[in-house]
């Protein structure tokens, strides 16, 4: 297909085997009627329920599908990035599989990309689906991100977006491993947008993002975009400094002035449990930068490439076969 795709719809996909042939059916259906030359990336970031079978199944009737499986499980962020590299269309539409952020926006993407934008991202209107702690942490992880990081990145938009070629060209030559793909594309720049549309509930399975995760994915934004907590950290040692030097000019006026004093442990205890509370603050905020620099100075490829396949014939090779490995390739970036 290679230069003649004018749209490739990147999805990253892990364990979604119940839900991929809804996805292709409306993903291919909305491109059709669009009337644009398309391919459809599917990364599978070490799936164990089959996705694989699925996607290869899939691509045995479809030549529009493009492979891509990972040595093992990268993480979300990083198969959108291994999506993007083999993206071969002149714009690239970035999803999930879950089909939260419907297909059939994607003509108005398109639309706005033909008016001169470079970047039209989705901007949820609504939330169908979701629970209330799942909506209130979502708007305050978007308002925080926004007040802490210098990069200005919109509200309630996730990772479902159009980006023309010279801003996937632009993304991909970022080189950080700790990747928030949100916060990168807005640091690209260009001429962006947004198209608003309602995220239906997920179709199939279960989300892929427990608290658990959602606590270090937004980590990964701050950490990433902005030096706020080490400056927070600098804030409560100046802080603390400030008060023990107070306390300390009040004990030598009641020493000097003789005023009554209450002799005891506890203001002793607490001040050392404060002290101590600042320093492991201000030590893990460092730390998470430094381990940070750790990540980048080792150099390790972001990813590793398992498998291939473009087009028909090499899917029906891999089936004949019995899925193995056709193509192994290491992406140092």
């Amino acid at each position: 297909m290679g230069a003649s795709v004018t749209l490739s719809v990147v999805v990253p996909v892990f364990n979604e085997a119940s839900g991929l042939d809804a996805l292709h059916e409306r993903v291919s259906s909305t491109l059709r009627h669009a009337g644009v030359a398309y391919e459809i990336v599917l990364v599978d970031d070490g799936s164990r329920d089959g996705s694989w079978e699925r996607m290869a199944a899939l691509a045995e009737r479809d030549p529009h599908l493009v492979l891509v499986r990972l040595s093992r499980n990268f993480g979300h962020q990083v198969a959108i990035t291994a999506g993007l590299d083999h993206a071969c269309g002149e714009a690239v539409v970035v999803m999930d599989a879950d089909l939260q952020d419907p297909p059939e926006v994607v003509p108005q993407m398109i639309e706005r990309w033909r008016a001169g934008y470079d970047v039209v991202y989705g901007r949820r209107e609504r939330r169908l689906g979701e629970g209330l702690f799942k909506r209130a942490t979502a708007s305050l992880f978007y308002r925080l991100v926004r007040r802490l990081t210098a990069v200005e990145i919109p509200a309630d938009t996730g990772d479902f977006r159009l980006m023309s070629r010279r801003a996937v060209e632009a993304f991909r030559s970022l080189q950080e491993r700790n990747r928030f793909v949100r916060g990168m594309v807005a640091w690209v720049g260009f001429r962006q947008t947004a198209v608003d549309y309602v995220r239906e509930a997920r179709h199939a399975g279960e989300t892929k993002y427990p608290v658990r995760k959602m606590v270090r994915f937004a980590g990964d934004a701050i950490f990433s975009f902005s030096h706020v907590p080490l400056r927070f950290a600098t804030g409560l040692g100046l802080a603390s400094s400030t008060a023990g030097f107070g306390y300390a000019v009040y004990a030598i006026l009641a020493r000097v002035l003789g005023w009554p004093t209450v002799q005891g442990w506890a203001s002793l205890m607490v001040a050392i449990i404060f002290l101590g509370g600042v320093q492991l603050i201000s030590l893990g905020i460092i730390g998470e930068y430094i381990g940070r620099i750790y990540d980048e100075v080792k150099a390790r490829p972001l990813y590793l490439t398992d498998t291939v396949v473009r087009g028909q014939a090499a899917a029906s090779r891999l089936r004949a076969e019995g899925l193995p490995r056709e193509e192994s390739v290491l992406r140092s970036r």
